[in-house]
């Protein structure tokens, strides 16, 4: 993509004394995907695509256009002009430091080292390790990205990034006749491809097959309020879903978010710490510099219990008289909108025997199955994959179909103990069309008097 740049500010150089801002963006990317199902590849995908972005901000309004093909350059820049131009805003940007910058990802196994049958050799032995008795069907989705972009602004800022990611997923299905069971694991990395060679293999699928089994003979949960412990994944999800996007400087300007004039409020207990952080390398949300160019920093959230800080774009931060937190992501394609990165709970000092052992009556829950939030209202309602009863600090009898509902502040307020441990997981997020990577995680949770009920 180097061989562009002069091309790209020349471009810049001409366009600047007709607006007030103008950005270009632009990637080459080059992508694999593959399909299998019960054993069988149902779909490959391949192939090198390059894409460019040009963005003119003037009078307060935004122009935005976009081609695959160089030689429309002009093209495009004429019309992200004359869309500003017919347009009234108020958009501002705020004030960034200019940046100059070239960055790669460490990969220690290109992509392109690994034939497509190798890589469908692997996805088969996920799917013969999840495939034990009872399971009568398996799907393993693979794909991997290595991507060069290129960011200029008429500011002064020129930024080179390449990064490499990749994402294996399996769904097994289980059935006794009666019922089906499902279970679902993934895992992946903003790396090279020693993210799959390093992994077990026989492990991740065995462990998701045997998942989707156990579900099978559980028991329907019991529906009322229960002290429940949340795992690295569900906490994760709690986190993302019902603080993330309420954090979110957009929503917060459309009043569609209960931490609206919550900054310096306390929001949650003491012990809660919640990160939203792109610079985390081992997170699936990874990502050096934003779509608007601005370089990433770990952003505390939540301090001991206090909202600190929110995510935002240029745009947003301008409006609510702040920084740029670097959460401007999308597409090339698309409009940058505000997204998280990693967003993950820190971990406390307690070990989960320490978790459960003065817990009488309660839930551990393990898992997620989606579920959706209300930021505006405040209120959430998240699906378990599967739970246990625990009844005087054990663990008893396996639940299933349980979900986990309440109000957001509420339920922050309740959490009161933190496990030592810590994951993330791997997954994407969708906002208003668009979808991102992404890594939620955190410790085992426990949260006092929370409402669960039994979706069977």
């Amino acid at each position: 993509m180097e061989e562009y740049i002069d091309l790209f500010n020349k471009v810049i150089d001409k366009t600047i004394p007709q607006v007030d801002y103008i950005d270009i963006r632009a990637g080459n990317g080059d992508i694999t995907s593959i399909l299998m199902k019960d054993g069988i590849i149902q779909e490959i995908n391949t192939g090198m695509s390059l894409s460019v972005r040009i963005r003119v901000l003037n009078n307060g309004a935004w122009g935005f256009a976009h081609t695959t093909d160089l030689s429309k350059l002009n093209e495009i820049t004429k019309t992200a002009i004359k869309i500003s131009n017919s347009l009234k805003g108020d958009e501002k940007l705020s004030e960034e430091e200019i940046i100059k910058d070239k960055i790669a990802v460490d990969v220690k196994i290109p992509f392109n080292e690994i034939s497509i049958d190798e890589k469908k050799e692997i996805m088969k032995y996920a799917s013969d390790s999840a495939n034990i008795d009872k399971i009568n069907s398996t799907t393993v989705s693979y794909g991997n990205s290595e991507v060069e972009e290129i960011f200029l602004n008429s500011e002064g800022s020129n930024i080179q990034v390449k990064t490499s990611r990749v994402r294996m997923a399996l769904n097994a299905s289980a059935t006794n006749g009666e019922i089906i069971q499902f279970g679902h694991g993934s895992l992946g990395g903003v790396k090279g491809f020693e993210i799959i060679a390093d992994a077990d293999i026989e492990e991740f699928g065995r462990k998701i097959g045997q998942k989707a089994v156990r579900l099978l003979d559980a028991k329907a949960a019991p529906s009322g309020r229960f002290q429940v412990i949340t795992d690295p994944e569900l906490t994760g999800v709690l986190i993302h879903e019902a603080l993330g996007h309420a954090t979110e400087g957009d929503l917060i300007l459309q009043n569609d978010s209960i931490l609206k004039d919550k900054l310096g409020s306390k929001i949650a207990s003491d012990i809660v710490n919640i990160y939203d952080n792109a610079t985390l390398k081992n997170g699936f949300g990874y990502y050096p510099y934003d779509a608007e160019g601005i370089k990433t920093t770990p952003n505390q959230l939540v301090k001991d219990g206090e909202l600190v800080s929110l995510l935002n774009s240029r745009e947003t931060a301008a409006k609510l008289g702040m920084k740029s937190s670097g959460n401007a992501r999308s597409s090339i394609s698309d409009q940058p909108i505000v997204r998280m990165s990693n967003t993950y709970l820190e971990p406390g000092d307690m070990n989960f025997d320490e978790l459960i052992e003065d817990v009488s009556d309660g839930i551990y829950l393990k898992g997620s199955r989606g579920g959706q939030v209300d930021t505006g209202k405040g209120i959430f309602q998240f699906n378990a994959v599967e739970g246990f009863k625990i009844e005087n600090g054990e663990l008893t009898t396996p639940l299933r179909d349980v979900s986990l509902s309440g109000n957001i502040l509420e339920t922050l307020k309740n959490v009161d103990a933190l496990g030592n441990d810590f994951k993330l997981s791997v997954g994407y997020c969708g906002k208003d069309g668009q979808t991102a990577p992404v890594g939620d995680g955190g410790p085992h949770t426990r949260i006092l008097n929370t409402m669960v009920g039994g979706m069977g």
